[in-house]
């Protein structure tokens, strides 16, 4: 206590500056805490948290009939836009460090960044002013070349792509940007250096700009794969709504919990599904850092 005592004296303004957030996570994840008891029980509005039946395991036990299917879907989904994202936020920060003109890097910036502030329901306006069978810009540009109308709503082969690139549409942008901050704390005396040696362009970006991104790209797996079973569910639900032709294709576990939760107004099940994804996320960040630190001690994260 002593010694972190002395700590907190010698760097007070650092600690000032990170309390708002250690008082946010205080407020908003570790007191709600205790509402995890609503998972082993039958909640009631009379009873509260701990005064309801407490019912074990049923809870899980609705969950376990579409488990595994739903768990699959979210997962895949999820791995494709980590796996697509990643490659593309990269991809596009070394673009834009590489750019000479300022002009025209600050614009594309913006343009890029932009999405990301549009709300989850005008997008799904956005997507179904697009594919609309009757009105769509789609449907309307297909039939004055001379085409037949295409009902994507009734094809679930084509949502998964749809979905896929309108997530990386809104999410690239914040991510290059990070990678981009990145890239600039990159010490230029090695390119300097790489460019005395004779190294061209492509040379500097492979051996210098890419393990240097390194520590940036396996932190914000981390994160990442923390959330791994959360879904997008605004993502999913306001594109997709309540199509259930579509349900094969795109229902994650976030929207199948959502319209039980609605339907059957159990507030434990929700829990239960919130426990549950946050012990998976929990497990696979251990089970990812465990396989890090086996690879390269220096970037794991614990």
């Amino acid at each position: 206590m002593k010694s972190l005592a002395r700590e907190v004296r010698k760097n007070r303004m650092l600690f000032l500056m990170i309390a708002p957030m250690v008082i946010y996570f205080i407020i908003f994840y570790y007191v709600p805490m205790p509402g995890v008891y609503m998972a082993f029980t039958c909640y009631t509005y009379q009873g509260g948290i701990f005064g309801s039946p407490f019912v074990g395991l049923d809870n899980f036990r609705f969950l376990a009939d579409n488990l595994l299917s739903m768990t699959k879907t979210t997962i895949l989904y999820n791995l494709v836009f980590i796996g697509l994202g990643t490659l593309l936020e990269v991809m596009m920060a070394i673009m834009f460090s590489e750019m000479a003109a300022k002009w025209f890097k600050k614009t594309a910036q913006s343009m890029l960044f932009l999405p990301y502030f549009i709300s989850y329901v005008l997008l799904g306006a956005f997507v179904y002013n697009i594919f609309n069978y009757e009105y769509g810009a789609m449907n309307s540009l297909l039939v004055s070349m001379g085409f037949d109308r295409y009902d994507v709503y009734s094809d679930v082969g084509v949502w998964k792509y749809i979905i896929t690139a309108f997530y990386l549409w809104k999410n690239v942008g914040v991510g290059t940007v990070i990678y981009l901050a990145a890239i600039t704390s990159i010490d230029e005396g090695l390119y300097e250096a790489a460019r005395i040696d004779g190294a061209n362009a492509w040379q500097e970006i492979r051996y210098i700009t890419l393990p240097c991104l390194r520590p940036t790209v396996i932190t914000m797996l981390m994160l990442r794969l923390s959330n791994i079973l959360k879904g997008q569910f605004d993502l999913f639900y306001q594109i997709v709504g309540d199509n259930g032709i579509l349900y094969s294709a795109t229902d994650i576990l976030d929207t199948y919990v959502f319209r039980s939760v609605t339907k059957t107004f159990n507030v434990g099940f929700g829990t239960a599904a919130g426990l549950y994804q946050s012990l998976f996320g929990f497990v696979l960040v251990l089970l990812v850092n465990w396989i890090i630190r086996r690879i390269d001690t220096d970037y794991a994260l614990f």
